[in-house]
């Protein structure tokens, strides 16, 4: 890059990848692979005796609606529209909508192999948790890519703000995996496999990041219409019918809670930032 004295500099991101003694694919992959660990906060539950894990369970179905909500239109749909550059937001909403309706067509479609293989031990909602954290972690990968690439300070920032974004969400997900039938190791398991894509997420947003600028902003609303379709269709069904006053209100504080951590989280971004 010319300037002014006449001498040749090379770019912003090249300066910056030359001061980074591990280069920021390094960054990258220790940031995304840290944030992969935070899939494994349940491992605590395996210490818990059975029938206190029941009385847990729907307190973590509500924890996880909270924060599904609050994920999409707290983080979300703000970022998809300040990252869309136009003012004509259309196509978002209509991402949002094919996220949702897709999942609806996927839950019916598993309700109905379940009834047809006579194979019931375990609920859709389950497999829609997999499949929606899946995508919203490569996003979540392709975002911190994004960030290293722009500075090792916002790097670390934004990776720190997404673990943060994770611990509640991750959480609330083992909740649902348990609730929906699976044992509580192979929930642990299988949350990390899905956690392990915001390092493919990061991966690919380093090798692609001269070729595509910025995050692949429909995947952001398409996973918040995920997101609002799970909690509104399965988890809170789960927790609104409940007959006895003083549980139903703890349900509706933890659900509370999780759109409010959603949304402490938010401001904590925007602070440091």
């Amino acid at each position: 890059m010319l300037v002014a004295d006449g001498a040749v500099r090379p770019s912003n991101i090249s300066v910056g990848r030359e001061q980074w003694s591990m280069g920021p694919l390094g960054w990258i992959l220790a940031s995304t692979f840290a944030i992969s660990l935070v899939a494994w906060v349940g491992v605590a539950t395996l210490f818990l005796r059975e029938e206190l894990l029941d009385r847990l369970l729907l307190v973590l179905v509500a924890l996880a609606a909270g924060g599904l909500i609050g994920g999409a239109f707290l983080h979300l749909l703000p970022r998809a529209i300040a990252e869309y550059g136009s003012t004509d937001t259309l196509p978002l909403f209509l991402a949002v909508v094919a996220g949702f309706c897709l999942f609806y067509v996927l839950e019916q479609f598993v309700h109905w192999h379940h009834h047809h293989a006579a194979t019931h031990e375990r609920e859709p909602v389950s497999y829609l948790v997999l499949v929606s954290d899946t995508v919203h972690n490569f996003v979540d990968g392709l975002v911190v890519a994004g960030a290293f690439l722009l500075g090792v300070d916002v790097g670390l920032v934004t990776a720190a703000a997404v673990a943060l974004h994770e611990i509640p969400q991750e959480i609330g997900d083992f909740g649902v995996l348990v609730y929906g039938g699976f044992d509580r190791r192979r929930a642990l398991v299988l949350n990390y496999l899905t956690q392990t894509t915001v390092v493919f997420g990061g991966v690919a947003g380093y090798f692609l990041a001269d070729v595509v600028e910025g995050t692949p902003v429909m995947l952001l609303p398409f996973a918040a219409g995920n997101f609002v379709y799970i909690a509104s269709s399965d988890l809170i069904p789960e927790i609104k019918d409940e007959e006895n006053v003083r549980t139903a209100a703890v349900y509706f504080a933890v659900f509370l809670t999780g759109i409010l951590l959603m949304l402490g989280i938010k401001l904590l971004r925007r602070g440091l930032a």
